[in-house]
């Protein structure tokens, strides 16, 4: 499902990088890294339900599954399996 890391590594670089050219990986450290912040987490939180059409609770939705693209894809996988 590498579809699902494009498509969160291109939401992340529209909406949170403000220079578009600056480089970032599917490991590149989002939270800790400075590049989303608590509100963003939210916003992203929200763009992934939506275009998945699931449900993320928010004792799931941590620092920690949001810091890479890799481990929000995994976060996102997993609630997909159990649509």
């Amino acid at each position: 499902m590498s579809e699902i890391k494009d498509v969160v590594l291109k939401y992340v670089i529209n909406e949170y990088l403000d220079d578009p050219d600056e480089e970032l990986t599917f490991d590149s450290p989002l939270i800790s890294g400075g590049i989303v912040d608590s509100f963003s987490m939210v916003s992203l939180k929200r763009f992934l339900e939506a275009t998945y059409k699931i449900s993320l609770p928010d004792d799931r939705a941590t620092p920690e599954a949001f810091d890479t693209v890799n481990s929000i894809t995994a976060l996102v996988e997993e609630f997909i399996a159990k649509k």
